[in-house]
């Protein structure tokens, strides 16, 4: 059982980096201009920011979760 909770965890946790890093950051400073310059010639897809949002969110309830169960068990 708490081999189960392990694996579900790292996977969880893998998960919840990988949707962190490919969400899109704040720009700010001198790379913020030059990168928003970019941002507005391409355009931004924020229908996909906005589901990589919802995914960390749930990801991040998930690995709460689980690091409450495994500290139970």
């Amino acid at each position: 059982m708490k081999t189960l909770i392990v694996i579900m965890q790292v996977l969880v946790s893998l998960g919840l980096i990988a949707t962190v890093l490919l969400q899109s950051g704040k720009s700010a400073g001198i790379s913020g201009a030059i990168g928003g310059a970019a941002q507005s010639f391409f355009g931004k897809k924020k229908g996909l920011d906005e589901l990589f949002n919802k995914i960390t969110v749930g990801l991040a309830a998930a690995f709460i979760a689980l690091t409450l169960l495994l500290s139970i068990v």
